[in-house]
């Protein structure tokens, strides 16, 4: 599962700036790493993990913006078409490894 949260925030004063450096700096300390600017990734071992960390990120939603988050499985995340550009460092280094048993 991925856990995905996207968010708009307010820059404009000193105190807005702030707010947007704690949340997204409170957003990497629980692991969530960029996808692109203002949208990041987490990735989650099932639903109830996932849930729990979205419950996590709206203990620390500042008082101004627009946050959004979304659960995606595996397939789902894979099935996401790059339109233009390449994928990411932070994509390719931390791309599920999957283990195959005979």
């Amino acid at each position: 599962m991925r856990v995905l949260v996207m968010f708009d925030m307010p820059t404009g004063s000193k105190k807005e700036r702030k707010d947007y450096a704690k949340f997204r700096q409170n957003l990497i300390k629980d692991g969530f790493m960029m996808l692109q600017y203002s949208v990041y990734m987490r990735i989650c071992k099932g639903v109830a993990s996932a849930n729990n960390y979205l419950d996590k990120v709206g203990l620390i939603v500042p008082p101004k913006g627009h946050i959004r988050a979304l659960i995606l499985t595996e397939k789902q995340f894979d099935n996401m078409r790059l339109l233009l550009g390449k994928r990411s460092e932070n994509e390719k280094a931390n791309a599920p490894r999957q283990l195959t048993l005979f």
